[in-house]
């Protein structure tokens, strides 16, 4: 052929149709990151399978974390921590009541956490509530301070959002915010079980913490943004793809606004090392 042989022409056109495959893959991995910038390999291969075998892309998880690798897509773990909670105080603390709790539907415990975003002007936090079952977001607020006021707003929300009317359990940290009166008083009158953290373990809170680092580092809320107006957009955004498109490892990759609803899936857990609890993994 033309002074080449045909081994050589066969290796050509196999380099080429791998270069192309590999350009194909990385599109769709951009169409994926243009959601959700910072989504990891194992997630995204879960998503783009069905794409993968239409087009068939031969490709698993493995070669699909090389070319990710090779093309600088990888995702580098970063790691951020300000304190929002001021335990310090004289505010009645409740005990934690769901340290031994199996998790069997949605809206039997909501988890509730504080965070803070940054403009170039100051700093901003995210008030949120996030159901402990299906891990979807069902009440959030972005203020530029602390108050209980704020906190109360995301509370509210959840509560009118509520689907089921089943025993609830509230569950946070020891933050003045949540041990105030006003938001005490708002959980009890919706008949809301109160359960605080005890100790200065993390995983007493976890679900909580994982949804602030998600919304952060998947998300790219982690940046700093131009004004309110541009952080408040994103922040929404992100929240809506969170629960709408993100797949959860702990769902055992299925979607939290669909778990909310249908209650159909068995939560992963493990046991903490040297003691006996079950915790939920990582989402």
């Amino acid at each position: 052929m033309f002074g080449h042989s045909k081994q050589a022409y066969y290796k050509r056109r196999k380099q080429s149709d791998s270069t192309n495959n590999q350009e194909r893959i990385i599109e769709l991995v951009l169409s994926i990151r243009k959601k959700m910038p910072k989504i990891g390999t194992r997630k995204l291969y879960f998503l783009l399978k069905d794409d993968f075998e239409k087009e068939k892309l031969h490709i698993g998880r493995d070669r699909l974390f090389k070319i990710l690798r090779s093309n600088y897509l990888l995702i580098p773990r970063r790691h951020s921590y300000f304190k929002t909670t001021n335990s310090r105080h004289w505010m009645r603390k409740y005990p934690n009541i769901i340290k031994e709790k199996e998790l069997e539907c949605s809206e039997k415990v909501w988890v509730a956490d504080i965070t803070y975003l940054k403009t170039k002007e100051r700093k901003y936090y995210l008030h949120l509530i996030t159901d402990a079952y299906s891990k979807k977001i069902v009440g959030h607020e972005l203020s530029d301070n602390l108050q209980t006021s704020s906190t109360l707003k995301a509370l509210k929300q959840a509560i009118k959002n509520r689907v089921y009317k089943h025993p609830l359990i509230h569950h946070s940290d020891r933050g003045l915010q949540y041990c105030s009166k006003e938001y005490t008083e708002m959980l009890k009158n919706n008949d809301i079980l109160i359960s605080m953290t005890e100790n200065s373990d993390p995983y007493e809170n976890a679900v909580a913490e994982r949804v602030n680092g998600i919304l952060k580092y998947e998300f790219g809320l982690i940046d700093t943004f131009e004004d309110f107006k541009n952080l408040s957009q994103q922040l929404d955004q992100s929240i809506y793809y969170y629960n709408n498109l993100r797949p959860h490892f702990s769902l055992n990759y299925n979607i939290p606004s669909q778990v909310h609803m249908k209650n159909n899936v068995k939560l992963k857990t493990y046991k903490k090392q040297n003691q006996n609890r079950k915790i939920p993994t990582l989402i």
